[in-house]
């Protein structure tokens, strides 16, 4: 895996301690954060008890050298209005950050590393594969 995307429930995985995640982040040559990501995890740094820290924690994950945001562009847009028309069509929408999030990975072809199974929905979206028949929190599209 030289390129993965972490969700927001892959990056707190990460730091409850997540072998899966743990092992992804150590295999991967860039380790890309959505702008996205960053907004939900902002707002739930402010919903909890340990905001400081919380945002010390991820201050110090962003300054690894293998780590970089990505901020939203055209080409991002283009693709997230492509993915939202075709989930609609199918009758499949899903959470709108959800659908930014899925369109940067796309974008920088990185492989998305995410809990959320309605990832799947999206085709053209590379995800962690699921182990068959194991339902213990590994991450999953």
């Amino acid at each position: 895996m030289n390129k993965i995307l972490l969700d927001t429930n892959a990056y707190t995985a990460f730091l409850r301690g997540s072998y899966q995640v743990l092992d992804a982040l150590g295999q991967a040559e860039i380790v890309f954060v959505s702008i996205i990501v960053l907004g939900e995890l902002e707002a739930g740094f402010k919903g909890g008890s340990k905001e400081e820290i919380n945002r010390d924690l991820l201050r110090r994950f962003l300054a690894k050298p293998s780590v970089r945001v990505l901020n939203a562009t055209f080409p991002t847009a283009m693709i997230f209005g492509r993915i939202k028309s075709e989930l609609k069509h199918a009758g499949t929408p899903l959470p709108i950050n959800d659908v930014w999030i899925a369109a940067h990975a796309i974008e920088t072809e990185a492989t998305l590393i995410s809990y959320d199974n309605h990832f799947k929905k999206i085709s053209s979206l590379m995800c962690w594969p699921v182990i068959s028949g194991n339902h213990s929190g590994n991450p999953r599209c």
